[in-house]
């Protein structure tokens, strides 16, 4: 006997590594509101510590598997003399053996050893049981069992066992109930509760009779629980709020920061920044856009097409032509189609297009819903407006629908009516955050998830085109600039060396206006004022703010840069412009506010500001508690303010004109760049912040005419109509020192009489106008002033 101890227990494994088990668990994402968002996991477990467990379910496995667990030393000699006994009967009636393992034994299999049937390994599972008795008291070792064992419908452990069996949580368990989950543990899928029923219950009703003959239940108990009949409740579907993009950005960062084990086995509960009712409006009006624009370029054509022998074989049983339902059935619904359907065009009149579903039934597309598709022309251009169904569609096309009841007028389509759909070429991405704190609270990375699962609002790296002028504009409000001063638009020239020609940057209207007070530049997006004010400034300065505000790091000092040449992502560029309404302090974007470990203990705050006041359990008259701004100041709050102003004016008199149907105050600026390649907003109410990037993944021309004004801003405009809908109207808030007076806006003069479009300006201390201002014409001051001038305005 000790030479078998010797021989076998040299090379066990190390069983004091239990002491430091944990299971693995289900990581937990959950909105800000503390809905689900998703659940990740290796194995479906819920950790529940064992002095948690009701003794009912303990009660239940002790009669099950091991009755003398509290008294025996690991191995149970007195079972094991059972067993032996009753497999010599077996063994002679060709019976399966029997075995005699304890719960300790169990423990040690599961964890330590292989499934290997063999007299070797039940040696070494029989020592490693007296060790790891010597190890661990009793609970223990139970808690390592009933946490880790399977069970069957994907559960791993009781409890998650309880929900997925009969969607209860442990303490609400019959006694029945523990029995049957007790019965499982030998052979789960021997004992499923539909396909073998009657085994199951079999089992069942035995350990019930275990439990009464050990003393843990009375007669009445047994009586009850063996009449109970066993019925299957599968879990209740949990409210999932969809946001995949958001989610998919938290798992990549979180991957990063605890590795992939910690976060499919460590039993994280990440509170996420996400508000569902934005991002649900995020989704909504991002797609609807994104469509809008697809729609004015024109029909690409049919997802597939069927044969036209499957639309002439009449049935023998209806006399109809059937055979293109198998056909449309068997075709895959393109990635990013949901919720439209596939449907084929089975006729074509004056008036519509009958077609048959992928379910089989029948419908049609009224005229109406199809005059939008235009034949689609290269360089996005389209061609003559239908004017009948057969100039959209050809019978046995497979195309996608979506049920309709009315028309744009609102006039009442019959019952069957469908709308022509078609999945954009175009993509694009929305960010909405909260400009105080950084908090991302909607993220919409892309038309669908499924897809492509490429994230355009942190992923895609595009020029910000007019997007990024505000920034040039503010470099030049801390240099002593102010909105009134005038810059001259006039055509601008500079040559960029041997062999590199001319650089000659131009407005997008192609015309110059001369001089004009800086304001009307940004809120016109004059490219020529613009330049020239880099080139007054310097670009060094342009550099310096751009890093600071975190949109480009290392940009180049080259004059291009300051029209938006430089890449950058949504998220970042959102996160500068949160950093202007907010009065000039750093904020970090951030999609997590709380991680806890499996045991509830915080592991991370994004807001790790000390507040012992924040920590009253209740209210006794004391003073709401006051937390220390500790943001870091990246703009005077005056200069940040003017800019704030000037971008409300594009919103109200510029290139943001559409944003202006909200009604609220609003403040932003539209970008687009070379070719409109890439389409932007960016912009704010006083406490929200929120960036549209729409464009090809692939980079390309989005057609005459489309810029960050008709398809960026429309997408800003409808977000923040439903965002702030029902909330009042809050001005920005205005940092002491600034003065407000009333200018003359074309001339940048202080107001006079008769004067026909006056403005409020924001002046700081001093910079008011009082006379004829200099032109910036950007030329370098030899005098080391401003910069250079040509003239008096």
């Amino acid at each position: 006997m000790l030479y078998l101890f010797y021989h076998y227990g040299r090379d066990l494994p190390d069983y004091r590594q239990l002491a430091d088990y944990e299971p693995p668990t289900v990581t937990r994402l959950h909105a800000g509101d503390g809905r689900l968002l998703v659940e990740y996991a290796t194995e479906k477990r819920v950790y529940v510590p064992v002095k948690a467990i009701p003794r009912r379910v303990i009660n239940a496995f002790l009669a099950a598997e091991d009755k003398n667990f509290y008294s025996h030393p690991g191995i149970d000699f007195l079972s094991v003399a059972r067993a032996i006994v009753t497999n010599v009967g077996n063994l002679a009636g060709g019976r399966r053996p029997v075995g005699a393992s304890t719960i300790t034994q169990q423990v040690a299999k599961n964890f330590l050893l292989t499934n290997e049937v063999s007299i070797s390994r039940k040696v070494k599972e029989a020592i490693l049981a007296f060790r790891i008795e010597q190890a661990f008291d009793k609970d223990r070792i139970l808690d390592l069992y009933l946490n880790e064992i399977y069970l069957g419908f994907g559960s791993y452990g009781v409890a998650a066992a309880a929900l997925n069996y009969f969607n209860k949580s442990l303490d609400e368990l019959t006694v029945a109930e523990a029995a049957y989950l007790a019965a499982l543990p030998k052979a789960p899928n021997n004992y499923h509760p539909i396909r073998k029923l009657q085994a199951a219950v079999a089992r069942r009703d035995w350990v019930i009779g275990r439990m009464l003959e050990d003393g843990r239940i009375d007669s009445t108990e047994a009586e009850v629980a063996w009449a109970e009949p066993l019925q299957v409740h599968r879990v209740d579907p949990t409210e999932i709020v969809r946001a995949d993009h958001f989610v998919e950005e938290v798992r990549r960062e979180l991957a990063g920061i605890y590795g992939e084990t910690n976060l499919y086995e460590g039993g994280l509960s990440v509170r996420t920044t996400l508000d569902p009712r934005l991002q649900r409006i995020a989704d909504r009006v991002l797609r609807a856009g994104l469509i809008a624009y697809d729609r004015r370029h024109g029909w690409r054509g049919p997802v597939a097409t069927l044969g036209e022998e499957l639309f002439s074989v009449e049935s023998e049983e209806t006399g109809e032509s059937g055979g293109w339902r198998e056909a449309l059935a068997a075709i895959e619904p393109p990635k990013g189609a949901d919720p439209w359907r596939l449907a084929v065009v089975t006729g074509l009149d004056e008036t519509q297009a009958e077609i048959g579903l992928d379910d089989g039934a029948t419908g049609y597309i009224p005229m109406a819903e199809l005059t939008w598709a235009r034949p689609w022309l290269k360089r996005q251009r389209v061609g003559a407006k239908p004017k009948r169904p057969d100039a959209v569609l050809s019978v046995g096309e497979v195309v996608l629908v979506e049920p309709v009841a009315a028309d744009g007028e609102g006039k009442a389509y019959e019952a069957g009516a469908h709308g022509l759909r078609q999945i954009p070429g175009i993509d694009g991405g929305l960010v909405a955050m909260d400009p105080h704190t950084g908090r991302v609270l909607a993220m919409s990375g892309g038309f669908s998830y499924d897809r492509s699962q490429f994230n355009r609002a942190t992923q895609a790296r595009r020029q910000p085109g007019s997007a990024f002028k505000p920034f040039v504009y503010l470099a030049a409000l801390d240099s002593g600039f102010t909105p009134a001063t005038i810059v001259l638009d006039a055509p601008f020239v500079i040559d960029q060396g041997a062999g590199q020609g001319k650089w000659k940057p131009a407005n997008y209207s192609r015309k110059f206006y001369g001089p004009a007070p800086m304001r009307i530049g940004l809120e016109k997006s004059r490219n020529l004022m613009t330049v020239r004010l880099a080139q007054t400034i310097g670009m060094d300065k342009v550099v310096a703010t751009a890093r600071r505000f975190g949109i480009i790091d290392d940009m180049p000092p080259m004059l291009s840069m300051a029209l938006g040449a430089g890449e950058t992502t949504l998220l970042r560029l959102t996160s500068a412009y949160a950093m202007l309404v907010n009065g000039g302090r750093r904020i970090d974007p951030t999609l997590i506010d709380r991680i806890q470990d499996r045991h509830g203990l915080t592991i991370f705050r994004h807001d790790i500001r000390d507040c012992p006041g924040c920590r009253d359990q209740a209210w006794n008259g004391q003073e709401p508690p006051e937390l220390p701004d500790e943001r870091e100041r990246v703009a005077d709050p005056a200069s940040a303010y003017q800019l704030v102003s000037m971008l409300q004016g594009v919103v109200e008199r510029g290139t943001g004109r559409r944003v202006r149907a909200v009604g609220k105050p609003l403040a932003g600026k539209t970008g687009t760049t070379n070719k409109s390649m890439d389409t932007w907003f960016l912009g704010f109410a006083p406490d929200l912040a929120v960036g549209v990037f729409a464009g090809f993944d692939e980079p390309r021309p989005l057609g005459a005419r489309e810029t960050g004004s008709s398809v960026s801003a429309p997408v800003f405009r409808d977000f923040m109509a439903a965002a702030l809908e029902g909330r009042p109207a809050i001005p920005f808030r205005i940092p002491g020192g600034i003065r407000l007076v009333r200018i003359n806006g074309d001339t940048g003069r202080v107001a006079r009489p008769g004067d026909k479009r006056v403005i409020l300006e924001a002046f700081k201390p001093g910079t008011v106008p009082s006379g004829d201002q200099a032109v910036i014409d950007g030329g370098i001051n030899p005098l080391g002033g401003l910069g250079g001038t040509s003239g008096l305005y």
